[in-house]
């Protein structure tokens, strides 16, 4: 009798959670008025420009919104609204060693991002978000760079996902 207690509870909890409808399992909190968003393209205006590297952000933003959010995508006016430019994508030795080469480097990328909701301004921001990662120097960073990319925006997409709608 308890476990059936127990289980009856559980699902009243999902229930009144889902009827909310603003709050996700992901721990987005988006008003429920909220149906659309618009992300513009990732201008590089990094002084090192990789080509791929405003797609590749872009679109990552797009589809981690898409498989986590019941918004929909739309080119201009969404009620999120994200603008963003990469201002750094830059490689530095680091970890010198005795005979003053780099064990190993470090790429970083930097993206500054401008959010607007508009049924609620406190949660507007005009945020730098900086991820990187360390490779060995003895490593050809052509033949690393795509996953290098891949695992740094990931989780600067992470990043902006969290700051603009979880609110925590």
């Amino acid at each position: 009798m308890k476990n059936q207690s127990n289980y009856i509870l559980y699902i009243l909890i999902c229930i009144f959670c889902i009827s909310c409808g603003i709050y996700s399992f992901n721990g987005a909190s988006i008003d429920k008025k909220a149906e659309t968003i618009s992300i513009s393209y990732f201008i590089n205006s990094a002084s090192t420009k990789q080509p791929t590297l405003s797609q590749v952000l872009t679109e990552k933003l797009k589809d981690y919104f898409t498989q986590q959010t019941n918004l929909i995508i739309t080119e201009d006016d969404g009620h999120l609204n994200f603008k963003g430019e990469i201002i750094k994508y830059e490689i530095k030795p680091m970890a010198i060693q005795s005979n003053e080469t780099a064990g190993q480097n470090r790429l970083t990328i930097s993206a500054k991002v401008k959010f607007n909701n508009i049924y609620n301004s406190e949660y507007d921001f005009d945020h730098t978000f900086s991820r990187y990662r360390d490779y060995q120097s003895s490593q050809n960073l052509s033949d690393i760079e795509t996953v290098l990319i891949n695992e740094i925006s990931n989780e600067l997409v992470d990043d902006i996902f969290n700051k603009s709608v979880v609110n925590w």
